[in-house]
């Protein structure tokens, strides 16, 4: 048997992967196509597209835009859901690079 990562299934596993169409995104979220589209415009995720253009969506993306979804539920406005994920994202990022350069230099913290 050849090894796991050989196999051409295994793209299908990965969390890129844009497995999902927008129909079935929405349907797993319980949203909208409208609030997928809504993510979109708002550029918190930038959907893969097919050969005939539609939208597909990758886990990774997913949870990105059930986040948002939660922020939504929860009253925030969609523009501040999409900005706040956003700039979480950028902290984390931030503190990850952070972390990274003072075990590099090893400056205490």
């Amino acid at each position: 048997m050849p090894p796991r990562s050989a196999r051409p299934a295994d793209k299908f596993d990965g969390e890129d992967y844009p497995a999902y169409t927008m129909g079935r995104a929405a349907e797993m979220l319980g949203a909208t196509p409208a609030f997928l589209r809504a993510l979109g415009e708002h550029r918190l995720i930038t959907p893969l597209r097919s050969e005939g253009g539609h939208r597909r969506y990758s886990r990774y993306q997913l949870r990105i835009a059930g986040r948002a979804r939660e922020l939504v539920d929860a009253g925030t406005p969609i523009e501040a859901a999409c900005r706040i994920i956003i700039l979480e994202d950028q902290v984390e990022e931030a503190q990850r690079i952070n972390e990274e350069l003072r075990s590099q230099s090893k400056l205490p913290a």
